[in-house]
This record gives structure tokens, sequence and C-alpha cells, in this order.
């Protein structure tokens, strides 16, 4: 940032470390040595071992800047929240807020179970330094944000998650505070009370206001957000852009380093299979070449994102718009057919298939799967490999679209284990056609009656 006054939020080398104790008697024998230690000037002896749940963490959020922090469970997120809005302090480090802080880090935090929820209204919003005239000119556009009708005069007691976090998100958007924290709390509502959250936060941050946010959801990452942050173990590994950072997350998830298969010449490179025509004609090798022409094809994708075991490979594609293969455009409406070769390296039960459409920003215009298309997929690397064939049309507004792959199965759990993604691996341009607004064309018709 060019300056102080650009900076809402800025966190150098924060960590927290706390005690685990095996018993509760350890407990006390810690506090009779530090008083040893203190008083009498003994050794300290340490009855606990240190579990540090952050590690020299720095970050900066701006005025006006969404920022997304990503991780998975256990990486540090809640607790670096809670330091920046002062409820724990750290071990180490320093943070610095400026500017009227809300946050919304666990369901009802702030609220007596025994109030009303018109009560908790008025006390939240004095825990968050408005006076009782201020609350009172805004009450009308808090109940109606909240929109829980008449258990406003009901104990917070008797209200389901979902209301909790309505009148919580209510109180603390609707004051127009300088940072919102928010730790996942919006995951609990409906989808249009989650509409309406995002609508408030996109107003919120045109009027200056700095949000961080925590969310599993990585759609909402690179919808919302202008940076991402990711913290793994209590460190932060990567801060940019948002897309590349989810990338990086979903990498942690399901790990890039692939697994320890056959050799690709002991299961073959896949055996020859009935294709049309149209596939035959412009490459009569596509299903039995040996070796991957992947990245040799005409819209590939260099800066594509892959990972997986490597169980199964993603081969080839070919891309078709009507008789025109590997088009670098097309019209839009234009009706597109991919082929897509794979092989297997191991034995593999139930492989799912899938393919997706997204946007230059990350947002997923349609996918689908095998599995959701009730369509098999030969087992075992017997098959030795195959091709599937996926038919659509181009139904999107003019710009440039990603056309990402993968192949996967379900372990014992039912859990997703990926083998090959390819993400954003073709790049496809969509040509004017005609005008409307959005990303797809609905095809809506309007009449006057």
């Amino acid at each position: 940032m060019s300056s102080d006054s650009a900076v809402a939020i800025r966190a150098s080398d924060v960590s927290k470390c706390y005690a685990v104790y095996d018993r509760p008697s350890d407990r006390l024998k810690q506090m009779a040595a530090s008083a040893l230690h203190r008083f009498a000037g003994a050794p300290l002896k340490r009855f606990h071992s240190q579990f540090w749940a952050l590690r020299g963490v720095s970050l900066q959020v701006g005025r006006g800047e969404c920022v997304a922090l990503i991780g998975r469970n256990g990486s540090g997120k809640s607790t670096l929240l809670q330091i920046i809005t002062g409820t724990v302090s750290p071990t180490e480090g320093e943070v610095e807020v400026h500017g009227r802080v809300a946050a919304l880090l666990e369901l009802g935090s702030g609220f007596n179970p025994e109030f009303t929820g018109l009560e908790n209204v008025y006390l939240n919003a004095s825990l968050l330094g408005m006076q009782r005239n201020e609350v009172e000119s805004r009450l009308d556009d808090i109940l109606s944000f909240a929109d829980i009708g008449d258990f406003i005069r009901q104990p917070v007691k008797t209200y389901s998650s979902g209301m909790v976090v309505r009148l919580a998100f209510a109180v603390q958007a609707q004051i127009d505070p300088d940072v919102l924290i928010v730790d996942e709390a919006l995951a609990v509502g409906d989808a249009r009370f989650q509409a309406k959250c995002f609508a408030r936060l996109k107003a919120l941050r045109e009027g200056g206001t700095s949000i961080l946010l925590v969310t599993h959801s990585t759609e909402q990452v690179v919808t919302h957000c202008d940076r991402a942050i990711l913290l793994e173990h209590g460190e932060k590994l990567a801060d940019g852009v948002p897309r590349q950072i989810v990338n990086q997350y979903l990498d942690l998830l399901y790990g890039r380093e692939p697994a320890h298969t056959a050799p690709a010449e002991d299961v073959g490179g896949g055996h020859a299979v009935a294709l049309p025509s149209q596939l035959l004609d412009s490459d009569p090798e596509f299903s039995s070449r040996a070796q991957p022409s992947f990245e040799s094809r005409a819209l590939y994708n260099p800066y594509e994102h892959r990972w997986g075991d490597r169980r199964a490979e993603i081969m080839d594609f070919a891309v078709f718009a009507g008789a025109a293969i590997y088009p670098p455009s097309v019209r839009a409406r234009s009706i597109l057919t991919v082929y897509v070769r794979y092989r297997f390296l191991a034995d593999i039960v139930r492989p799912i298939f899938g393919i997706s459409v997204k946007t230059k920003e990350g947002l997923t215009v349609y996918g689908t799967n095998t599995e959701i298309s009730r369509l098999e997929i030969p087992f075992s690397s017997e098959a030795g490999g195959g091709v599937v064939c996926c038919t659509f049309e181009m139904n999107c507004a003019p710009g440039d679209y990603f056309i990402s792959f993968g192949i996967a199965s379900r372990d014992i759990r039912g859990e997703i284990v990926p083998h090959d993604r390819r993400y954003d691996s073709v790049h496809l341009s969509v040509e004017p056609g005609e005008e409307f607004l959005g990303i797809t064309d609905l095809r809506a018709e309007l009449r006057v009656v």
C-alpha cells in the first residue's frame, strides 16, 4: 500500500502458541513452576507441549478491498481472525486495525440467548459502539434485512441457526463498519439470503469497507474477492490473485504428486475404439496413439492447472464446431463436439469423467460428468482406455472461455479421488451473437399482454 491511510488491516509476523496439557494436574504444576520462576528465579520447567496455531503470518488489507482467507481445517484461519478482532492475543507479532470493526466469527456470538431478537439488536449494536438513537434510526433497515418476522420479539434461544445468522449479519452489515470480518457464517443461510448478503457486501465495499472473508467455497472466492491468502499449518503459503490461490488450495486438498503406477507401456496406450467419421477423417490414430498429444493441439492452454494421482490420464482431445476442427473462435449458440481420450494406469472401479466450462474469471458456466449422466466408463486397466464424447451448445456471451476435463473415482467412503484433472486446459473464444445481458442466453421471450 502506498500509505497507512490506505491500509485497513496490517498483521506483522503474527504467531500464536497454545499450551496443551495431558492431564489437569499438569496445569497446576505449570502454575507452581511459573510462580517459582518469577519469585525465586528457579529454572522454568514445562509440564505441557506447545501447539503453534500460527507462525509468522503477515498480511495487509486495503481500504475497500475484499480478501479471502482459505485453507484446510486447522490451518489457522479462525485463530488469525480472532487475533485481528482482538478476542485473542498473539504470542508474537503485532496487528493494526483502523476504524470500526464488525465481525461474524461464530453463530450468535455477542447474543444473549435469553433476550429477544430486538433486545439483542440493541445489545449487539452497543457493543459495536453505536448510540441508541443511531440504532433506532437504522432499526427498520436491520429488521427488514434480517426478515425473521414476529420472531424478532422471541428469545434468541428459540431461533434456528439460519435465523441467528440473519439477525447477526443484519446488525453487523447495517452499521457501515470500516472493517467487516466474516468467518463461514454465510454458509448457513439459504440461497436468497446469501444473495442478499453478497449484494450488501458489494455495497459496503463500494463505500470503502474492507472485508476479510473465510470460506471453503472456491466460487465465492473467485467471484467476490480481490485477493486470496492461503494458510497451511499456521503459515502463509501464498497471497495473490484468487483464481491462482484457489488452484493451490485444491492442490493441498487433493495433491498433485502422481501415485506410483505401472509404466504406461505395461498397460498399453488404449485400444482402438469405433469413432465417428468426423474424427476419423481428421485424425485416424486419435484413439490408438501411444503417446499423449494433448499439449500439441490447437486451443491448448499452456497455463492449465493439472493435478491428480495419475492412476488414469487424459491423453488427447479434439474440438469440433460443425465441420471445423479446433476453431479459434465460434459464434454464440454454436454446437460444439468435444472428444477426450483417456487411459488407465491402474485398476479403477467405476471411473467418473467430467467436463466444465468457465469464464476467464473462473466462474463456472456449466459442468457435468458421467455419474450425473448415469453413463458408465468401462472398469479397470484391462480396458486400456477409451474416448468420451460431449456435445453441447455454446450459448454464452461474447468473450474468452476455458474448458476443463477430469477423471476420478470414489473411495470406499464415497469421497472423490482425482486421478487426472486438467483445469482451464482448452481456450475458446465466443464471437458476438444476439445481444443480451449476463453470461448465458436463456432465450427469454418478451411480450406485452
